[in-house]
């Protein structure tokens, strides 16, 4: 069990890479607080977790988009009260519905996605960076896109959050490095049949794609003792082996 008493918070934790990564860890001994803000989906998650024999989950609802600097203090609050610690969090939430020129975005659209996508990762860095220094090791992942590099045309706000949030991951991680206590990543997980995957490419031969349960070992390493010293890189899971 090698995150035996560790707790992780994952976001967008109720589909997707999310809900991946939360059975992933809790197979491996992982308390997981399950945020989200579909709460049947979060109950989905929190069954799968406790039928497979993982310690038993907290589902936070919480919606990113809405959610003021005081909603992230009482989570953090809420956090320390019941743990006293964290050892993980993972950014999996993500806000995008199609491919638009820059042009057609809405106001309300682009505030929000950027929001979701870059706001929120680092309004939680801030407000648990606390309770992550509180631990002897702790790990913060970032999840970007294959493609952020490249900033193809059509991406719009979610390209450009994704830009920033590696920026961002980056400048944290070497903000935090001499502590040698929280080390921040970057994850690609590269083209995975996933709910986000099919919004994107709907006419796309899914088949072809590898499952989201590929990921499991990369979650793993980021969130183990396997990847102690590794901070302020950018782990492409099409490449990654141990």
């Amino acid at each position: 069990m090698l995150l035996n008493d560790n707790v992780i918070l994952i976001t967008g934790a109720g589909g997707g890479l999310g809900s991946t990564a939360a059975l992933a860890l809790a197979k491996h001994g992982a308390h997981i607080i399950l945020l989200d803000k579909h709460i049947p989906k979060l109950e989905a998650v929190y069954d799968a977790i406790t039928d497979a024999g993982g310690p038993e989950p907290i589902m936070y609802p919480f919606d990113l988009a809405g959610a003021n600097e005081s909603d992230y203090q009482e989570l953090a609050d809420r956090i320390e009260e019941k743990y006293g610690a964290l050892q993980g969090l993972l950014h999996s939430a993500v806000e995008f519905s199609h491919f638009t020129p820059l042009s057609q975005i809405s106001t309300k659209d682009w505030w929000q996605s950027l929001h979701v996508n870059l706001n929120a990762p680092f309004l939680l860095c801030r407000m648990l960076l606390p309770l992550l220094e509180k631990s002897p090791h702790a790990s913060v992942v970032m999840t970007s896109d294959s493609s952020a590099r490249t900033a193809p045309a059509y991406s719009g706000a979610y390209g450009v959050a994704k830009i920033a949030l590696e920026g961002f991951a980056k400048i944290l991680a070497e903000e935090l490095e001499s502590a040698n206590t929280v080390r921040v990543n970057t994850l690609i997980p590269g083209p995975v049949n996933s709910p986000l995957r099919k919004r994107a490419y709907p006419a796309e031969d899914k088949s072809r794609l590898p499952a989201m349960e590929s990921l499991a070992a990369v979650y793993l390493y980021l969130f183990s003792a396997q990847s102690l010293g590794v901070t302020g890189q950018t782990i492409d899971a099409r490449t990654f082996h141990l």
